[in-house]
């Protein structure tokens, strides 16, 4: 029987945070006040679908390590004027800081703050350490550390992501758990040692989908937090 974990690394977008809600929001938010009608959710799916191409460029050397913000600003910029909002784009600085102050799914703050009660918590995000720090204030997130992708100046699922955490936390992989209601990430951990704990988030997307199902056997399968919370004694 595999021993419990000594450490719980969390995924961000999408596992602890609402994007779709919060970004589709303050776009809506930012247009009105500029005069400025589009489809929202829209433009946040497809800035959202931008995301995975931008990160691999960067991890398969196509482009120079640069942090998150440059990467969604580069993004939307690209995608304004596909969606009839080109009048923003001298808002950039705002629509990018939307992604440092994203709402917590209802069951995140609470279910947190009992798992690291017992265990040692740190986001294991995509996400840099500023954007981390602003959005974990705004949510309410308490953690022992703060793993942004600068820290390794990789991308997950780069094995120095995942390695790294473990490292700097000074535990060999398998002390540790990544939780994330991401089947792909959860495979990455799982093939670099880590145990797997999946939560499912139906919404993500908007309307539930496979994705909100878990692929494989993971060692902790959870609805949400503090499900999760519960499993581990917390």
């Amino acid at each position: 029987m595999t021993a419990p974990p000594k450490a719980i690394l969390f995924d961000t977008f999408g596992t602890l945070v609402d994007w779709r809600g919060g970004v589709s929001a303050a776009l809506a938010e930012i247009g009105a006040r500029r005069g400025v009608t589009a489809d929202w959710l829209a433009l946040t799916d497809a800035w959202r679908g931008a995301y995975r191409p931008s990160l691999d460029a960067v991890r398969e050397g196509r482009r120079p390590w640069c942090v998150l913000d440059v990467l969604h600003r580069d993004s939307i910029l690209a995608l304004l004027p596909e969606f009839g909002a080109a009048a923003l784009a001298d808002e950039v600085a705002a629509l990018v800081a939307i992604w440092h102050r994203l709402p917590a799914w209802p069951d995140s703050v609470a279910g947190l703050r009992r798992v690291h009660a017992r265990y040692l918590t740190a986001p294991l995000s995509n996400g840099h350490v500023a954007l981390l720090v602003g959005l974990s204030r705004a949510a309410g997130f308490d953690w022992d550390m703060v793993f942004g992708a600068d820290v390794f100046r990789h991308y997950k699922p780069d094995a120095q992501t995942y390695l790294g955490a473990c490292g700097l936390l000074g535990l060999d992989p398998g002390e540790v758990a990544l939780a994330a209601a991401h089947n792909e990430d959860l495979a990455a951990a799982r093939h670099f040692g880590l145990q797997t704990a999946f939560i499912s988030r139906p919404l993500e997307f908007g309307a539930p989908d496979g994705r909100a199902k878990p692929a494989r056997d993971w060692d902790f399968v959870a609805d949400s937090v503090e499900a999760l919370a519960d499993q581990l004694g917390c």
